[in-house]
């Protein structure tokens, strides 16, 4: 029922907006958003780099705890004042700048959600990674990443139960919080064994460190590039949700630095909270709209959390740019 309101209140508004024809071997259209037929060897792929990927960060964040001190990071535990300001960022600034975005450029009610949902994620890794190569505070990007998929499981149904029933009924998105399990236990244990590493052999923990921040960096393109390539049937989708997913990076990246620096924190610091405003958990994104749209309705909108993710890496790079 949810997914048959959802069509009625889209189809006439987008068909009227858009009227470029879609390829000639789409299945299902709708203006320029087309559902084209299913590609065996993408499912396939698909599969295979996401195991190959998910080995890969996971060896990725294990160097990047070589980089973390136990000391340091539970001091940001016990005075958790980074992780506060943080917390603000993340789940105050990220879905009300989401909310103003869609209502300022009068997105479609799906189109809307989309937005909304990724600006109620939890920050992503790839800003650990992001923060080592711009000094910032790597033992408070650990930390904020951790605290805020830990905050996710309450504060993304809270933040979606506010700001969506505008467009639709909040229970017509699914969470799922295993996914959210999963990236939390993706973190923590590749983390834990890399400081324990830095606690025992400093000095190999540093050469694991440097490594993997290579590594690191070559995964995130990796991964941008990969979903490029792997959804390249739906590319064709709303200008508004272009223009979104490329000022919202930069607006998450800027609010974040400014309330640091209100907030009197060091400008190592402030660089590390940015970072972890800006760039969002865009797999989780991608999950939820996965399991709670019809493939009607993602073809108008799944494309939207892999060009927030090219946007938030291209912001990051010129801010790593800036500090060089």
């Amino acid at each position: 029922m949810q997914t048959y309101l959802f069509s009625q209140q889209f189809n006439a508004g987008y068909l009227a907006e858009n009227s470029t024809a879609c390829p000639a071997n789409a299945t299902i259209c709708n203006g320029t958003s087309c559902v084209l037929p299913e590609d065996s060897f993408n499912e396939t792929l698909s599969v295979v780099l996401s195991a190959v990927l998910t080995i890969m960060l996971a060896l990725v964040m294990f160097s990047m705890g070589c980089n973390v001190e136990l000391q340091k990071f539970w001091a940001h535990i016990k005075r958790p004042w980074g992780i506060f300001v943080g917390f603000l960022c993340q789940f105050g600034i990220m879905p009300l700048t989401a909310f103003l975005l869609s209502l300022a450029f009068n997105v479609l009610p799906i189109q809307a959600v989309v937005v909304m949902i990724m600006g109620c994620c939890p920050g992503g890794t790839a800003s650990n990674v992001i923060a080592y190569w711009v000094d910032g505070d790597m033992d408070l990007s650990i930390s904020m990443t951790t605290c805020s998929t830990v905050f996710a499981m309450g504060m993304m149904p809270l933040c979606l139960f506010v700001y969506t029933k505008m467009w639709t009924d909040s229970d017509a998105i699914v969470l799922p919080y295993d996914s959210i399990g999963i990236s939390l236990v993706a973190l923590v244990i590749p983390v834990s064994f890399g400081m324990y590493v830095n606690h025992k052999w400093p000095s190999k923990a540093k050469i694991i460190l440097k490594i993997g921040s290579i590594v690191g960096a070559v995964l995130i393109v990796l991964i941008a590039v990969v979903g490029g390539i792997l959804y390249k049937g739906s590319w064709i989708i709303s200008p508004k949700l272009w223009i979104i997913g490329t000022i919202f990076p930069a607006a998450g990246y800027s609010l974040g630095f400014l309330l640091a620096r209100i907030a009197g924190l060091a400008w190592h610091r402030c660089r590390t909270v940015s970072l972890e405003t800006g760039m969002q958990n865009t797999q989780l994104c991608s999950t939820i709209v996965q399991l709670s749209f019809s493939p009607e309705q993602l073809e108008l909108m799944f494309t939207f959390p892999l060009i927030y993710s090219i946007f938030q890496l291209l912001f990051a790079l010129l801010i790593l740019a800036g500090k060089v």
